[in-house]
């Protein structure tokens, strides 16, 4: 890719972020971009910076880590799935957990966050459609896990992040995106709590997201184009953060 492309694709979704939140009757601040950089190497990952994007998206720990020092200074999110045994090389990086998928790991997070001083801002993954195959609370266990936070008085809860299922047509996903929405109005009320952040929306379905309610909204193909699985790894060397990490 080179740069009039990415600057071209990043002026595209710009625009037609801008038109949903006009639809939607909100200010374009009130959404933040999030550029999904997993695979994707350093130079790449400089253009997107050089174009005015700051806050990045990696899926895995071991990856942003890697990755981070080799590139202009940015805002690290991690979108994927937390593993109980990263999460202290997780809270050297990131600034805001979006997938906090479980009550143990909610645990840890506590835990090693009151160690460290670290204090990301966490979001909870539900998984609204109640998919087998995806990570996530249950709206009701994401009542639980809201207690669990406010009893520990530790973790800094900010919102909750959902995945959709994949559908063909952006509409469909809107039943699913209205659902966490509802979901967070009602934690609000039931707790007394305010929960600003909802991450929802990808390169699919950004916009319906943003008519929603999207306060973060995760795209990747839709920026740097079509991923290519193993276009970059870290290095891995016996003595490297990247090679303890994977193994």
């Amino acid at each position: 890719m080179n740069e009039n492309e990415f600057y071209e694709r990043h002026a595209a979704i710009e625009q037609r972020i801008g038109q949903a939140c006009e639809r939607a009757g909100r200010d374009r601040g009130s959404v933040q971009l999030v550029a999904v950089t997993k695979t994707w190497p350093p130079e790449i990952v400089n253009l997107a910076i050089a174009d005015g994007l700051r806050v990045l998206g990696e899926n895995r720990v071991q990856e942003g880590l890697a990755k981070a020092p080799l590139c202009r200074s940015a805002e690290w999110h991690l979108i994927g799935p937390l593993q109980r045994n990263k999460i202290r090389h997780a809270l050297s990086l990131f600034t805001v957990l979006h997938s906090i998928d479980s009550l143990q790991v909610l645990e840890d997070l506590a835990r090693i966050s009151e160690e460290t001083g670290a204090r990301p801002d966490i979001l909870l993954e539900v998984n609204v459609a109640d998919e087998a195959t995806k990570h996530g609370f249950t709206p009701k266990g994401a009542e639980d896990a809201v207690r669990k936070v406010l009893e520990d008085g530790v973790l800094r809860l900010t919102g909750l992040m959902t995945i959709p299922p994949w559908v063909p047509e952006p509409e469909q996903s809107r039943p699913h995106l209205r659902a966490l929405r509802l979901l967070r109005d009602r934690l609000e009320q039931m707790f007394g709590i305010s929960l600003p952040e909802l991450s929802m929306g990808m390169s699919s379905d950004f916009e319906t997201a943003i008519e929603e309610g999207a306060t973060y909204v995760r795209i990747g193909s839709a920026l740097f184009g079509k991923r290519v699985s193993g276009a970059w790894k870290p290095q891995r060397t016996p003595d490297s953060d990247s090679y303890y990490l994977q193994n």
